[in-house]
């Protein structure tokens, strides 16, 4: 059979849309057709899963609230020692820094003895 022949044959078998040959080709293999149905996975799995998301979310929101308690508490301790540093030295100005360099300033600046 010729070339030709077999092209006639496959181009009045194959259907089209909007004036193309549909279905010809392979697909990539990572991609399953569209009308395949979605490989079954057990419930059981799924809600195992979602069980094991459910817990580690959990523990994430647990340190992060754990965190946050750390760093209101550093806040508060900074604060105390702004003020105490204000109290000791009054005439002098001290720099406005963010809460979490306030310690590192403090520490670093002044030899206590």
């Amino acid at each position: 059979m010729s070339r030709v022949r077999i092209n006639e044959i496959v181009q009045s078998s194959v259907p089209k849309k909007k004036g193309r040959l549909v279905g010809l080709g392979r697909p990539p293999r990572s991609v399953p057709p569209s009308s395949a149905p979605p490989p079954f996975v057990d419930p059981e799995v799924i809600t195992a899963q979602l069980k094991d998301k459910d817990d580690h979310i959990s523990l994430l929101e647990t340190q992060m609230a754990a965190q946050q308690a750390g760093y209101e508490a550093q806040k508060r301790l900074n604060q105390q020692m702004m003020e105490m540093m204000q109290m000791i030295y009054p005439n002098e100005v001290f720099p406005n820094v963010q809460d979490s360099e306030c310690f590192i300033f403090i520490s670093t600046t002044l030899n206590i003895i």
